[in-house]
């Protein structure tokens, strides 16, 4: 796709009719935001919201021996899904590093549906195709699908509302039906820390579903919020915590990394868990108020040398302080390491906390009040 052209999803209509702020995403002109970020943020945190994420690449994988062809490029073990079944897991080229992570779902035997990153449809769907056994059959259905992700504790709720012929699947769990012709699919797997799902149907049936779920007391959501609610619970952000230069090991996320079984990258991986980290992906917050962080920013040691950026930062709505994610040298990776942050030439600091930054139960139990 060419770094000119914009697509637009198919329920832009419906943003901009809503008050949707539209901003250029990943090649997508996409909503960041309604009323304000903080609304639409502590909306998911207390009742319920809705995302647009039709941006998100769809593909499906047909054939006898989709699995293990699969299985022999991710990272994580397809082998342990059943039917219906999802799990997160990493494309990675030889030397370890991240091209983009993903979502494998189940649909049978030798049917596997995977939802990758906007920005890297073309690029994910080449790489697999130029390695594609023959006898398999790989679809890129990206441009056949609406998508919506509706998070909060209300969520199930919801969908008992607007589908209470079905039963909303279990976490990383993944159902499909089609009803008067219409095809549905609904997974549950969610990129913000709350209870939640993701429906993916027809373009067509886009904007008519978002209306739904929003008529039904879904608070519309952009890219502002889904960006705050997934740090807090310091899920990655591929592009920027996550990149071909870094290695899910050093990102913290070797659990998704099934190093028994063969994949590209293994031996890349299996090396650095040999020799040891240099650098570690790791949780930051301010001491005190001070500017919002943001991806780029400096962090220095107290002594005064730049030992690495943030990948990610944001002011937390939830928890009212500044947070964000860097790579840091190993001797200062430990939770507790004071640091400070470069913003525009004046210094806050800061100090590496344990991941992650917000945990639902506990924030509930101690600030229930403060919504």
């Amino acid at each position: 796709m060419s770094d000119n052209v914009i697509k637009s999803s198919p329920l832009e209509s419906l943003h901009v009719e809503l008050g949707g702020k539209m901003v250029p995403f990943s090649g997508w002109n996409m909503p960041v935001q309604y009323t304000s970020n903080m609304d639409e943020h502590l909306a998911v945190r207390e009742a319920v919201g809705i995302f647009d994420i039709s941006h998100m690449g769809q593909f499906i994988l047909r054939g006898d021996g989709a699995e293990e062809w699969l299985n022999g490029l991710l990272s994580n073990d397809l082998k342990k899904l059943a039917v219906g079944e999802a799990q997160y897991t990493f494309m990675l080229n030889e030397e370890g590093g991240v091209i983009d992570d993903l979502i494998a779902y189940r649909f049978g035997d030798d049917e596997i549906f995977l939802v990758v990153n906007a920005s890297m449809i073309d690029e994910d769907f080449s790489w697999l195709c130029n390695q594609l056994d023959e006898g398999l059959e790989l679809t890129n259905e990206s441009n056949e699908w609406a998508g919506m992700a509706v998070q909060g504790p209300d969520s199930a709720a919801r969908y008992e509302k607007l589908f209470p012929r079905r039963t909303l699947p279990k976490r990383n769990g993944i159902d499909v039906w089609e009803d008067d012709g219409v095809r549905y699919m609904v997974c549950n797997t969610g990129y913000t820390g709350e209870d939640g799902f993701e429906l993916f149907v027809s373009v067509e049936q886009g904007i008519s579903w978002f209306k739904l779920f929003v008529d039904s007391g879904a608070k519309p959501c952009g890219l502002g919020a889904r960006d705050s609610l997934r740090l807090e619970v310091c899920y990655p952000l591929n592009g920027s915590d996550l990149s071909p230069k870094r290695t899910p090991i050093e990102a913290g996320l070797g659990f998704f990394c099934a190093l028994e079984k063969p994949f590209i990258g293994r031996d890349a991986l299996v090396r650095q868990k040999r020799e040891g980290l240099k650098e570690r992906l790791v949780g930051i917050k301010y001491i005190g108020r001070g500017a919002p962080p943001r991806a780029h920013y400096g962090v220095y040691s107290k002594s005064g040398n730049q030992i690495g950026y943030l990948t990610s930062g944001v002011f937390s709505p939830s928890l009212k302080e500044g947070i964000g994610m860097g790579y840091l040298p190993v001797e200062f990776a430990n939770v507790g390491t004071e640091v400070d942050i470069d913003v525009r030439g004046r210094m806050f600091p800061a100090i590496v906390v344990k991941k992650p930054f917000y945990k639902k139960r506990e924030f509930r139990h101690k600030s229930t009040s403060n919504f």
